[in-house]
C-alpha cells in the first residue's frame, strides 16, 4: 500500500511539473520573442538602444511625448481608481456585514455584473453618461477613473469579500464599539489591519486592470497606456513593443506578488491556530 501511495506522489509531481513547464513556455516563449524584436537589428546585431531610452525618462518623453502622456496618465489613473474603489467598496461591504446581511446577495449581483457584460457593451452605455461628465469635467483622461472602477468592481469584491469572510468582524467590530471606539476607528484601527492582504490583492487587481485597459479608453477618446502604446506601434514599433513588455512584466510581478500574500496569510492563520 506504501508503494502505490509513493508511486501515485511521484505521478502527481511529475504531471504538476510537467503542467508548470508547459505552461511557462506557453507564457515566457512570447515575451522572449518580443524582447528578441527589441534589441535585434535588421542586420543581425543586438543593441539595448531601445531599452536605454525606455528607462530615461527626460528623454522619452522629449522624444515620444503622446507615450509620456499616456504613462502618466494610467499612473494617475492607477491612484486614483484605487482610492475610489476602496472608499467605496470597503465601507460597504464592512456595513452590509453588519448591518444589512439581507443585501448581501444583492451587492454581490450588482458587483459581478460587469463581468458578465462586454466592454464594448458598457462603452454603449457609459458613452451618453460621459457626454454629462466631459460637459462638467472636461475630457480629462482622469474622468476614466469612474468607468475603471465599475470594471474592477468584480474582482475588487472577491478579493475584500474573502479577507472578511477570514475574520469574526461582527464581535471585532462590536468589542471596539463596547469599549468606546467610533465606526471610523472601528473601520481603520481594527477591520482594516485584519484585511490588510485582502485590500493588497484587491489594489493589485485594480492596477493590473488599469494599465491593460484599451477598449473603453479607446472608444471613449481618452489616451491612456493601451491607447498610447497602439499609436506609438504606428510610428515606432520597436518602443511599442518595449513598452507593452515592460507593462506586462509588471503585471506578472503584481501578480506574483498577489499570490505570495495569499500564501503568506495562510501561513499566518495555520500557525495561529496550531498555536491556539
Amino acid at each position: 500500500m506504501a508503494g502505490v501511495t509513493a508511486r501515485r506522489a511521484r505521478k502527481q509531481r511529475a504531471f504538476r511539473w510537467i503542467v508548470v513547464i508547459v505552461l511557462g513556455l506557453f507564457f515566457l516563449v512570447p515575451l522572449f520573442a518580443m524582447l528578441m524584436f527589441t534589441i535585434r537589428e535588421p542586420d543581425g546585431h543586438y543593441t539595448f538602444e531601445t531599452w536605454r531610452q525606455f528607462f530615461d525618462w527626460p528623454q522619452l518623453a522629449s522624444t515620444y511625448p503622446d507615450l509620456w502622456t499616456g504613462m502618466r496618465s494610467s499612473g494617475e489613473l492607477v491612484l486614483l481608481t484605487v482610492a475610489l474603489m476602496l472608499v467605496l467598496l470597503v465601507p460597504t461591504v464592512v456595513w452590509v456585514r453588519l448591518r444589512l446581511p439581507w443585501l448581501r446577495r444583492v451587492i454581490e449581483f450588482i458587483c459581478l455584473l460587469p463581468l458578465t457584460i462586454p466592454a464594448i457593451v458598457l462603452v454603449v452605455g457609459l458613452a451618453p453618461v460621459y457626454a454629462w461628465v466631459t460637459y462638467f469635467l472636461g475630457g480629462s483622461p482622469m474622468t476614466l477613473t469612474f468607468a475603471y472602477t465599475v470594471l474592477v468592481l468584480p474582482y475588487a469584491y472577491r478579493a475584500i469579500d474573502a479577507g472578511l469572510s477570514g475574520i469574526d468582524v461582527k464581535t471585532l467590530s462590536e468589542a471596539a464599539r463596547s469599549l468606546g471606539s467610533s465606526w471610523g476607528t472601528v473601520m481603520w484601527r481594527v477591520v482594516l489591519p485584519n484585511i490588510r492582504s485582502a485590500v493588497l490583492s484587491a489594489s493589485f487587481l485594480t492596477v493590473a486592470l488599469v494599465l491593460g485597459e484599451f477598449t473603453i479608453a479607446s472608444l471613449l477618446n481618452r489616451t491612456n497606456l493601451q491607447v498610447a502604446v497602439e499609436l506609438l506601434g504606428k510610428s515606432s514599433a520597436t518602443m511599442s513593443v518595449a513598452v507593452s513588455l515592460a507593462a506586462l512584466v509588471l503585471a506578472f510581478i503584481l501578480l506574483f506578488a498577489l499570490s505570495f500574500a495569499g500564501r503568506r496569510r495562510g501561513q499566518n492563520r495555520r500557525s495561529i491556530r496550531e498555536t491556539s
